[in-house]
């Protein structure tokens, strides 16, 4: 039965490639202000699943209910007017950052509300400073994207999706791109926005921060969810013997 309170809920989730089966029926709810992370091995099926909760990816059963609106219903996809309009409410940040290359940083963070949001350029600008700012990156804001670290150009990843003032965020492992050093600089945003109360779906193999900042973990292996639950039981007792594998594996290595 589906939670009345939930910005994003799912049933039933199921997607293949051809005949591989990448999610196998996804249940889950995600409460506004939330932060859920998700972790597994490789090839569990979790960048799928958050593409699925945007529409870039189109599940051939299930339903996915995200924001009030029913983005997909067993194959069945919003129209394309539709699904933009949803995609306002729902900013993402992929592994890439995805910035237009000849426009500089601020350019890069107003183009999405000067044309999907009709906000004036003045206005656009005003508050693309203010997300800059926010990313610890105002001095960047006339920069060409050529002229930046990776994680600075993730950070205006990051204010570009903002700027469109999402009432939900998908983060599809955001630093996984990133040499190690330049981690940090990223989910500290992460975690500021966590502290804002930003709804957040993240995918990440950062065991860290899903212990420090999620609410909840989800597991997810072989295109299921095998467990989930607070991060102080997923890491220290969690049910499922395949859990505590991958942990034991992921975290040795860290």
């Amino acid at each position: 039965m589906k939670n009345e309170q939930a910005i994003v809920s799912i049933r039933g989730l199921r997607k293949s490639f051809g005949d591989h089966a990448v999610l196998k029926g996804i249940d889950f709810d995600v409460q506004p202000s939330q932060v859920v992370v998700v972790i597994g091995p490789s090839g569990s099926g979790k960048s799928t699943f958050l593409r699925c909760c945007n529409g870039l990816e189109t599940p051939e059963k299930g339903r996915v209910e995200i924001c009030g609106r029913t983005l997909v219903d067993d194959g069945q996809m919003l129209g394309e007017a539709a699904l933009n309009h949803l995609r306002e409410d729902v900013g993402m940040v992929f592994q890439s950052f995805n910035l237009f290359p000849h426009l500089p940083v601020i350019d890069n963070v107003t183009v999405g509300p000067r044309k999907v949001r009709g906000v004036s350029r003045k206005q656009a600008q005003s508050e693309a400073m203010a997300l800059l700012e926010k990313v610890g990156l105002a001095e960047k804001a006339h920069a060409m994207p050529a002229s930046l670290s990776g994680g600075q150009k993730q950070r205006v990843a990051i204010a570009r999706a903002l700027a469109m003032q999402p009432k939900v965020m998908l983060f599809d492992e955001p630093t996984s791109a990133l040499d190690p050093e330049l981690v940090g600089e990223v989910l500290q945003v992460m975690k500021l926005l966590a502290s804002e109360g930003m709804t957040m779906m993240v995918v990440t193999h950062e065991m860290d921060f899903a212990r420090e900042v999620g609410d909840v973990v989800v597991v997810m292996d072989g295109g299921v969810v095998i467990e989930a639950g607070p991060p102080a039981i997923i890491f220290t007792n969690p049910a499922q013997t395949r859990t505590r594998d991958f942990l034991r594996a992921v975290l040795s290595r860290s």
